[in-house]
């Protein structure tokens, strides 16, 4: 009985097409705008011209400043700063009147570089324009105490060296919080159509009463209902993991360079699943709690939109802590552990304690939902309209 009444919901929720457009297209849509929106802020710049404004007396021995930058173009102008206003250039470079002149005969000399720091394109120029100044500046400073017979040690009495102790990558980073973030998203919406539908739907439409008239154990309808719910989520988690492979694989430059997991690829990939499949039975709980508390299907979307909102916040903490800085809580605080999981998974790390923390937590916390589904279910007020 409680295989044919799932196989009933599930036929019943495909037949909604506003099911199948935020269980399959919405993911694939999202998916697709977010990776190539990373992939952007990866590329760094690489490939592309920009175009910087500088003075009408820019010339050779300026110019000679960007040898080896020829993704710059320069556009000359009396007035630098309103070619930039216009949006004719990305960045803007003044250099004070005899320039190179003063800084010879050891005068101070002034440069402007003006642009927007909030914009991409002219953040990475303005960065480019400021490690050539800086380089200019060096050969400088070493010149001049060359002249002055002191040894340039003594103004540089040491050097850093930095050393990382891990192979992460911004690349690497990028995936670590882009699956998680949407894989989360994917399977709240994808699932909340079903979750309204099968109870607050029920009740709204004035079919609960005549579907608890029939010979059917009232915790076995709602463990179809349950399952037919986490079912959707599942697909959507599995759906959303299939899109973002084939488009970092397909569409990608940087993050498809990032992703290495040697012999290990298809067993992250399998926990990568599972752990998609567990979330989606937390998820869909909660959303079949909040489902069978509203009384119409609008009511019940209320109650779980600060669910779907609540379940993104943790990546803002996980995105900030080292892959070796995780701790017990991070595994076991369940909505956290799915980020701090896929990110150790994303980083080619297969842990099967963590694993079990993050499966063995939420399963627990599964188990507490459906005991107070059920109780809720068994009580009229809770089913009747």
């Amino acid at each position: 009985m409680l295989l044919k009444i799932y196989l009933k919901e599930m036929k019943d929720s495909f037949r909604d097409r506003r099911t199948l457009l935020l269980t399959v297209l919405l993911p694939i849509v999202m998916m697709s705008g977010l990776v190539l929106f990373y992939e952007n802020m990866l590329s760094d710049g690489e490939g592309k011209t920009f175009t910087l404004a500088v003075n009408d007396g820019f010339g050779g021995q300026e110019e000679a400043l960007f040898i080896g930058m020829d993704n710059i173009e320069f556009i000359k102008s009396a007035n630098p700063e309103a070619v930039l206003e216009e949006g004719d250039a990305q960045a803007a470079l003044v250099l004070e009147e005899r320039f190179f002149e003063k800084v010879e005969n050891g005068e101070a000399a002034n440069v402007t570089v003006l642009g927007n720091s909030f914009s991409q394109n002219s953040s990475i120029l303005m960065a480019q324009v400021t490690a050539a100044l800086s380089n200019f500046e060096k050969l400088v400073v070493a010149d001049r105490l060359e002249a002055e017979g002191t040894p340039q040690e003594l103004v540089q009495p040491f050097t850093i060296e930095q050393i990382e102790i891990t192979e992460e990558t911004a690349g690497i980073n990028m995936i670590a919080m882009l699956i998680p973030l949407i894989l989360a998203l994917a399977i709240g919406v994808g699932a909340s159509p079903a979750a309204s539908d099968l109870f607050a739907g029920e009740k709204e439409k004035k079919t609960m009463e005549a579907l608890l008239m029939t010979p059917i154990n009232r915790l076995t309808l709602l463990i179809a209902k349950w399952m037919t719910i986490s079912t959707v989520g599942s697909i959507t988690g599995i759906i959303t993991l299939i899109v973002v492979a084939i488009e970092i694989n397909f569409l990608t430059k940087y993050m498809k360079a990032a992703v290495s997991f040697g012999d290990n690829t298809f067993l992250i990939v399998g926990f990568a699943i599972l752990v998609s499949i567990v979330y989606a039975m937390f998820m869909g709980t909660l959303q079949m709690v909040t489902s069978i508390m509203g009384k119409t299907v609008k009511e019940a979307q209320s109650y779980s939109s600060p669910i779907m909102m609540i379940a993104i916040f943790p990546i803002m903490i996980i995105s900030s802590i080292g892959i070796n800085e995780l701790e017990f809580h991070h595994y076991a605080i369940p909505l956290m552990n799915i980020f701090t999981i896929l990110k150790e998974l994303s980083f080619g790390i297969i842990n099967y304690q963590h694993l079990g923390i993050m499966i063995g937590s939420n399963l627990l916390c599964v188990g507490i939902a459906v005991i107070a589904g059920r109780i809720m279910f068994m009580k009229d007020k809770w089913v009747m309209n």
